[in-house]
């Protein structure tokens, strides 16, 4: 599928807990692209600082996000896995293409707009030129890929207008950056409730996390929503027991999948013992990333190595972009 040659990139905000949605809709595809791609997967710690000012949390922030992301696969010898903020270039490419994005196509970004909405008193310069930096992250590795989901079309189109402009103006430096998924595998996990896919703000106790402990699991899917079962044979499923078969279909075995199935379909379907089924899944699925995560994150010196090899990679690719760059502009006066 891909080649090594060509470069992926994506970034990762170091706020909330990962959870069952970000894993199938994000992560497992990381995993996958690690082996056929050169990666480069960031956590976007200075993104953070547009809404989240006060940084008392942000070092915990950082070290949860990259052991869970370790734990369910990234491998930080097989990818760059860094802090946006050890890789000083990108404030310089930063620079270098806000003097080329204009105030007026910036007020109309949706998250823009959002944003400065939700914080009124708080639209600071930083989250008016947010897609530039996310452009900055993105082009400074020459990144051919970005797998994004469909909230952040807009970004990557903004980024690739914001390279094309670069290189309209200067001289060609950066390929046009293309979203990228495996295909038919974008997967919107729904969230308990029935309301909608798992959300890290939205309504926790619909969502699966990969920290919660085994009890906690058991405990949310119980509260999964359910009716009193199909009333004829090959009745449709509403859509919340759909919900439920989709989760299934996650963590589950298809010999268990289908009994459920033709349990469904014949009209004796227990929701009760569908949910403990599911319940008893999710715990095998979500205690070893857990676990796993929990023993890294308690590892400091190991972080740190982690997080020196993923600069040092992430700096080597900003270094080689930042001298075509500045011969590019003319900045090159020796």
């Amino acid at each position: 599928m891909g080649k090594k040659n060509e470069i992926v990139m994506s970034g990762i905000r170091p706020t909330g807990y990962l959870h069952l949605g970000n894993y199938f809709g994000a992560v497992k595809n990381y995993v996958r692209m690690q082996d056929e791609f050169e990666c480069y997967f960031m956590v976007a710690d200075l993104h953070s600082l547009t809404t989240h000012p006060d940084t008392k949390e942000l070092k915990a922030n950082v070290h949860r996000v990259l052991s869970e992301n370790i734990a369910c696969g990234l491998d930080p010898d097989k990818v760059a896995l860094y802090c946006q903020s050890h890789v000083y270039e990108t404030s310089e490419l930063y620079l270098y293409l806000n003097m080329m994005a204009y105030k007026g196509e910036l007020e109309k970004t949706v998250t823009f707009k959002d944003k400065a909405r939700q914080h009124p008193d708080n639209v600071n310069a930083g989250l008016l030129t947010y897609p530039v930096l996310q452009t900055a992250d993105i082009i400074l590795h020459r990144a051919l890929y970005v797998p994004v989901g469909k909230d952040q079309e807009q970004h990557l189109e903004m980024a690739r207008n914001f390279a094309n402009r670069f290189n309209h103006r200067y001289g060609e430096v950066f390929p046009e950056p293309q979203a990228f998924n495996y295909g038919s595998e974008l997967v919107k996990v729904p969230s308990l409730d029935g309301a909608g896919k798992m959300s890290k703000s939205e309504n926790q106790f619909a969502t699966l996390y990969l920290s919660d402990d085994d009890d906690m699991i058991r405990k949310k899917v119980m509260k999964a929503k359910t009716d009193s079962g199909p009333t004829e044979p090959g009745s449709v499923k509403p859509d919340y027991i759909e919900n439920i078969f989709l989760l299934m279909k996650l963590v589950s075995t298809d010999e268990v999948i289908q009994k459920f199935e033709e349990d469904f379909n014949k009209c004796t379907i227990r929701y009760g013992d569908m949910k403990k089924q599911l319940g008893e899944d999710m715990v095998r699925f979500i205690a070893p990333i857990r676990e796993k995560a929990e023993s890294i994150r308690n590892d400091e010196t190991y972080l740190k190595g982690v997080m020196e090899k993923g600069a040092e990679k992430a700096r080597k690719s900003a270094r080689a972009t930042m001298e075509l760059v500045r011969e590019a502009i003319g900045l090159k006066y020796f």
